[in-house]
């Protein structure tokens, strides 16, 4: 894996998990959200371990079921592929 591989995986995953906090941040105040969309969509670009652990951390999302199950899935399936692509 190269090394701008390295530095996407690393940036979306820390902007994913930023996301999850701010979401989080917003919605005890009752303000504008992120829309769902886009945090799984940044999932699905790479950023799963990053929402995964927002998740766990925050307590964000783990009642809905795209989340709780769709987010684990879908970082089997992308380590999977690394796994695959690395060795």
């Amino acid at each position: 894996m190269g090394a701008y591989m390295t530095i996407y995986l690393a940036a979306v995953n820390l902007l994913t998990f930023y996301l999850f906090w701010s979401d989080k941040q917003r919605a005890k105040k009752e303000k504008w959200r992120i829309p769902e969309r886009t945090l799984l969509g940044l999932s699905l670009l790479g950023g799963s371990a990053g929402a995964w652990f927002g998740m766990k951390l925050f307590h964000h999302k783990t009642k809905h079921k795209k989340f709780y199950l769709g987010i684990p899935a879908i970082l089997v399936v992308q380590a999977v592929i690394l796994m695959y692509v690395y060795f």
